[in-house]
């Protein structure tokens, strides 16, 4: 299903939560405070591409939180905190941006949270050769985060 290069470890801000979450040298206790924390890498985990709520679990709740409000638990290895997904409607007039939030799973995002604009770190699953199985998950999770806005 995937090639050889999108099996490459990545950095586990696409770790699943539901496997734990991050994993952090340095961190816990009995560990001394001048260890710096290293994020752990892990595979690129395979998903169902028709489940929106499946991919935002494994690849964007790390991040932006298992509700999208910006709080997972690797904001603390960010150097910018991630929006919260669920105020992009009320900041676009009440309409949710679909077209935007597709181009940053497309193409990544300005601001290189997501890596660089060539290689968002989820990269090897949006942007397959196979250009319709990237479309179809790239819609699904565009759909589902659009479930996510606040009323």
């Amino acid at each position: 299903m995937f090639t050889a290069k999108s099996k490459v470890l990545i950095v586990a801000l696409s770790f699943s939560i539901a496997l734990g979450g991050l994993v952090a040298k340095g961190s816990g206790a009995g560990t001394s405070q001048d260890q710096p924390k290293e994020v752990k890498k892990v595979p690129l985990s395979y998903t169902r591409p028709d489940s929106g709520p499946e991919m935002f679990k494994q690849y964007c709740a790390v991040c932006h939180g298992p509700d999208g409000k910006g709080d997972g638990p690797a904001v603390e290895f960010l150097k910018n905190p991630p929006p919260n997904l669920r105020t992009l409607a009320k900041a676009n007039n009440g309409k949710f941006p679909e077209d935007k939030v597709s181009a940053v799973l497309k193409f990544g995002s300005p601001s290189h949270a997501h890596g660089t604009l060539e290689m968002p770190l989820w990269g090897p699953l949006f942007h397959q050769r196979d250009g319709s199985l990237s479309e179809l998950r790239i819609a699904n999770l565009v759909k589902y985060v659009g479930t996510l806005q606040d009323k």
